[in-house]
Formats: structure tokens, sequence, C-alpha cells
């Protein structure tokens, strides 16, 4: 009669396939340990540079800016469209003077567009623009008062406004001249998506500069954020199909070609406040490295409240965008006058924002007016 083995454990518990190993037995098979091994690797590749890149966000939003980065009075205001349409009267022109008056803001980018797709401006979209600009040097003749224009271009979709048609872009310097005549003191540009590299723009940007160098009026741009990592732009394209940001070189090159750059330095997807902040002060070390000194720079500021993909009005506040903007400017050049805070936008502002600014940034010394 034959007597059967028992296989036991380590710890003496009873086995259930004897001539096995128990290690092997607790392991399983060699195709679901693989599964599991390469899950956790690239589980590891996702969290260890987010854990790093949060790490360094946090590191670059501490320490103290200190008081000689504040308001040099160069800041900006997109002003929407109500403002040149007719749907704002005195009484808002008033208010809207109350409130820079005792600010650092000098420039003021009127939404007066959009263009259409073939680069022409229908003159109906502006019939109040003389009475803005001349309400507004009555009260404050300080200010500059610009044309916001722009379009959707039709780099990552068939419809939009095309960059690289000749005709187009000499439509837009035919619309340029039209809202310079039209009483508006610069000209402020936001196209989107642009493409990191985009020459076309470039070339637009020099016959555009040339123009308005013989008006004595400044030409400013909105910019993309500038790569938080080499190349992100391009990963970014590959992946998504939109780029989102520039390189710093392209965006060196954009800033050689104008007098004021504003980078749209929100709809980051930053969780937490201290990220924002972070990030901010890391786009405005970023952009100061390759912004040349006779350029304003500008470091967009989020003055509305949306909770959207992109963009957490808890995380993205008023305070820590400035914080991050002085910081960047402490660490990078903290002697340089040309630097600024654009806001965006005056329809969506509360006054609770309006606060933020003034408490964090200051106001002039010779108050506007």
């Amino acid at each position: 009669m034959r007597t059967e083995t028992v296989e036991r454990d380590a710890d003496g518990a009873e086995g259930d396939a004897p001539g096995i190993p128990p290690k092997a037995r607790a392991r399983g098979p060699r195709w679901l340990r693989v599964l599991r091994w390469t899950a956790l690797g690239v589980v590891l590749i996702v969290l260890v540079p987010l854990l790093a890149a949060g790490t360094w966000l946090r590191f670059s939003y501490a320490g103290e800016p200190g008081d000689g980065t504040r308001t040099r009075g160069r800041d900006a205001l997109w002003l929407g469209h109500a403002w040149v349409d007719g749907r704002k009267d005195a009484g808002d022109l008033d208010r809207l003077v109350a409130q820079l008056r005792y600010t650092g803001i000098r420039d003021l980018y009127v939404h007066a567009g959009p263009l259409e797709h073939d680069g022409t401006l229908p003159e109906k979209l502006y019939p109040k623009a003389a009475w803005l600009v001349g309400g507004l040097h009555e009260r404050l003749p300080r200010l500059r008062v610009s044309a916001w224009l722009g379009d959707v271009l039709d780099t990552e979709s068939p419809e939009g406004l095309s960059m690289t048609d000749p005709k187009t872009r000499g439509a837009i310097l035919t619309s340029s001249r039209q809202i310079l005549d039209a009483g508006f003191q610069g000209l402020h540009f936001d196209f989107e998506p642009l493409h990191s590299g985009d020459r076309d723009f470039l070339d637009l940007l020099t016959r555009l500069h040339t123009l308005t160098a013989a008006r004595h009026a400044p030409l400013s741009v909105a910019a993309h954020q500038i790569d938080p990592l080499p190349s992100l732009h391009t990963v970014f394209g590959a992946v998504s199909g939109h780029e989102k940001y520039w390189s710093q070189s392209y965006f060196g090159q954009v800033a050689h070609r104008v007098d004021q750059i504003a980078v749209m330095s929100y709809d980051t997807a930053m969780p937490l406040e201290s990220l924002y902040g972070g990030y901010v002060a890391q786009q405005t070390e970023l952009a100061l490295e390759v912004t040349p000194p006779e350029t304003d720079l500008l470091m967009g500021m989020p003055f509305y409240h949306e909770n959207k993909f992109g963009h957490r009005a808890a995380a993205e506040t008023v305070a820590a965008a400035v914080r991050g903007a002085r910081l960047g400017l402490a660490r990078t050049d903290r002697e340089r006058v040309r630097f600024g805070l654009a806001l965006y936008v005056d329809f969506a502002a509360t006054e609770a924002d309006w606060k933020a600014y003034r408490d964090s940034w200051g106001a002039p010394v010779n108050r506007l007016g």
C-alpha cells in the first residue's frame, strides 16, 4: 500500500499541488507576472515625472520676491466687445475710470474684431470706438487704447484664417490701417492656435511693426505659453493634435518683432494654487530670458472664474499669479523696467480679483491720470 506525501509550506500549511514549490505557486503564471510588472512600470513612468514636476513647481513658489518687484506702471487690461458695439454708456465709462485710476494699468486691449477668415474687418463691429477712446483720454490721458484683433486659425481644423495665404496677410495689414484710422492708438493681436515656428506669422509681424512704428503706435501680441520642458509642444502635437506651447526660441523671435508681448499664463491645468504660482514663476523666468530689453513683457493674470478642462478657478488665482510673476522677476531680472501684468478679462473680474491685484502688485508712485 502506497502512502501519499502531503506538501507543506514554510508555515506548515498543506499545499494543494504536490511537487510544485510553494513560491512558484504564489507567483502564478508567467504571463500574469509580466503583465503586473508592465503595469507597475507604466504607473511609475507616469507618476515619477509628475511627482518630480510637482515638487519642482512647489519649490519655484517658495521664497519672498521683495519690494523691488512691484508694478512698473506698465500693466494692461483686456476689455470685452461691449465697449465699442453700443452696449456700454457714460456710467459704465465712469466706473471703469474709477477702477483704473489708482493702478499700474497703462494699456487697454479693446476687442474690436474678430477679423473675418479672409483678414478683413467689418466697420460695423466697432461703431463706438471714437466715443470710448475720446472718453478715456479726457479722463485718463496717459492711457493707451489698442484694438484687440484676431481670429481662429486653420492650423488644427478646416475652418479658420489661413496665415499661410499672402492675400490674407495683406488684408490684415489693410484692416490694421483701418482700425488705427478709427482712433485706436495701437494694435493687439491674438491668433489661436498658432503653432511654434510659424514663419508666416513672423513675416506678418515684421510688416505690421513697420506700419505701427510709422504711426507711433504700439504693436502687441498675446503669446502662447513656453515649453515647460524642451520640445513639449512637439509631444503635445503628436499625441493630441494640439501643440499648446511655443518653444522658448520662437517666443524670443516673436518678442523681437513687437513692442509688447503678453503671455497667456492661464488655462494651465494646475490642480493646486501653489503649483500654479510656481508654474507662473517658471513661465516668467523663461520669457524674461529671451525677451529683448526694449520690449514690454506682460504676464497674463486670470480675472475669470471658470471650472473646465485645463482650468481650475480655485488653483488659478490672481494672488498666486502675481506672486509667481514677482518671484520669476526677482530671480531673473529684478531691475527690469519693461515688465508688467496683463489682466484677462474685465467683464468676468470680481472686486476680489481687483483687490488681490492691487494688494499683491501695488500702485505706481504717480497714479494714472
